[in-house]
């Protein structure tokens, strides 16, 4: 009995034109440069939220770091997610 090849030429057609826009995607999207002053701004931020206000200004900072690991003793991953927020509020002429 042959094997009915339609039905995956399909899905491979599908998934490969997925695939290759996804690598076209991410080829085209400008590699940015790597700021040391922000990198050690980012490194400073204490675990936690924090909020400051002052006159027409409240910044805002937190971080959040965890290791998630897959299995009881298996491989991990340490998540490290930091945000830095400025809202100012000016009145303009």
């Amino acid at each position: 009995m042959p094997l009915p090849l339609a039905p995956i030429a399909g899905l491979a057609l599908k998934y490969g034109a997925v695939a290759l826009t996804t690598y076209a995607v991410t080829k085209s999207i400008p590699q940015l440069r790597r700021d040391q002053r922000t990198e050690d701004v980012l490194d400073d931020v204490e675990e936690g939220v924090q909020v400051r206000r002052e006159q027409g200004e409240a910044n805002a900072s937190g971080r959040i770091r965890r290791v998630v690991r897959f299995g009881n003793n298996g491989p991990g991953v340490e998540v490290d997610l930091t945000a830095l927020t400025r809202i100012r509020f000016r009145r303009v002429k």
